[in-house]
């Protein structure tokens, strides 16, 4: 199958002839990324000639560093020398007139039998990479960062190579909350910009006795500044390729670096509290996502503080947001206190609520060790039962949620 990055829906029928394998036509290019992950044996893209060269170029140069093997060949209505310059650089394989059929086809067939010999080359084994997990709310205070290192620590604890990433890049917490005096952050990959490697990264890598990596948020806010969104990208590009997991906390808004980092998330991780500005910032970023093409599959709600009795149920949230529940993590006081000691509580009480909940979750949904039902049970984990509970819908959308 060849993937076609195309607006127009009768594109295939166009290139049909040439390309003789069936296409798949996407519309934006998380979408080429996530096809070329979801099916390794996909060698082919092509990208249409009314595509924005740049956006273009990036998706290059991403499927370049990532997927050596796979070819990536430019349609453009017209061909100069400035076209085929930035095409050149970025690692397209071919660049054709979209009207020249027949240059296409034999471009298709002269890239496939070079990807064919690259992965002769390197043995048909594809390039494994780490699932990337980003924890995301659109509203402070609901314990983004409590989740995360309690997340990647156990993850750790079970002997993989984990890296906790903070991208709040402007007021981070994740060195604070495991009490880390980090000697490098991410600002100092902003001059190795384009030529990150591995030896890179593990220089701005700081240790926890837990044994998780992480890479922490500048200490001063306005180094923020400085932090592009290429220099997020290439960051994870390579930290895919060095650790087993990359768990990755983000500030409470779709920043550009968080809009970077979403295109090579495997795995979002939504948090929900019961007050009704996060569920409505909930339902936002439910609709964003639609909007941005990031499957619902992806898509994974826990339940923080789901204990509170604050006036606002489980049922609420649920019929609200239009989606299940997977984990629902109690309220305890003994969350700051780990906080406060810089030990996830996941590892300093693996007995407490809070820590079977986490490690129950992981184990489903990060790891996959676990065939057990979701941690949530009953109707939460059915959502077409809880959508049917209209008193607990209108409830809420009289408490503000609109």
């Amino acid at each position: 199958m060849t993937i076609l990055w195309d607006s127009d829906p009768t594109a295939a029928e166009t290139y049909q002839f040439a390309v003789s394998d069936r296409i798949e036509v996407v519309e934006v290019a998380q979408m080429v990324t996530r096809a070329l992950t979801a099916n390794p044996s996909e060698l082919l893209v092509i990208v249409g000639p009314d595509v924005d060269l740049q956006a273009a170029s990036s998706l290059a140069e991403q499927v370049r560093s990532e997927q050596p093997a796979v070819s990536v060949i430019l349609l453009r209505r017209r061909l100069d020398v400035a076209i085929l310059g930035q095409a050149l650089r970025a690692g397209f394989r071919e660049v054709i007139a979209s009207d020249d059929l027949t240059s296409l086809s034999n471009a298709c067939r002269r890239s496939l039998e070079i990807s064919h010999q690259l992965i002769g080359i390197s043995g048909g084994a594809p390039v494994m990479d780490g699932k990337v997990v980003m924890i995301f709310n659109a509203k402070g205070g609901c314990g983004k960062t409590t989740i995360a290192t309690n997340l990647g620590a156990y993850v750790a604890s079970t002997g993989a190579r984990v890296l906790l990433i903070d991208l709040d890049l402007a007021f981070g917490d994740v060195a604070i909350s495991l009490q880390l005096r980090p000697a490098a952050s991410v600002g100092d990959l902003v001059a190795m910009t384009g030529h990150i490697d591995a030896q890179g990264l593990a220089s701005v890598v700081t240790g926890h006795d837990s044994g998780l990596d992480t890479v922490c948020a500048p200490s001063k806010p306005g180094e923020a500044d400085r932090i592009s969104a290429a220099t997020v990208s290439e960051m994870l590009r390579v930290a895919r390729r060095s650790y087993d997991y990359v768990i990755i906390d983000t500030p409470p808004a779709f920043s550009e670096h968080v809009l970077a980092a979403l295109d090579l998330c495997d795995m979002l991780v939504l948090l929900a509290t019961l007050d009704i500005p996060a569920v409505k910032n909930l339902r936002l970023t439910l609709d964003t996502l639609d909007l941005l093409g990031f499957p619902a599959v992806a898509r994974i709600v826990i339940l923080n503080r789901s204990d509170a009795k604050v006036g606002l149920h489980t049922e609420d949230v649920v019929a609200a947001i239009r989606a299940p529940i997977a984990a629902m993590i109690p309220s305890s006081a003994g969350v700051p206190a780990s906080v406060n000691r810089g030990v996830p509580i996941v590892l300093n009480e693996p007995k407490h609520p809070v820590s079977q909940a986490l490690r129950a979750f992981s184990d489903k949904y990060i790891l996959g060790t676990s065939s057990a039902a979701p941690v949530s049970a009953g109707p939460l984990a059915r959502p077409d039962q809880s959508l049917q509970e209209p008193k607990a819908h209108r409830r809420l959308f009289h408490k503000g949620v609109k």
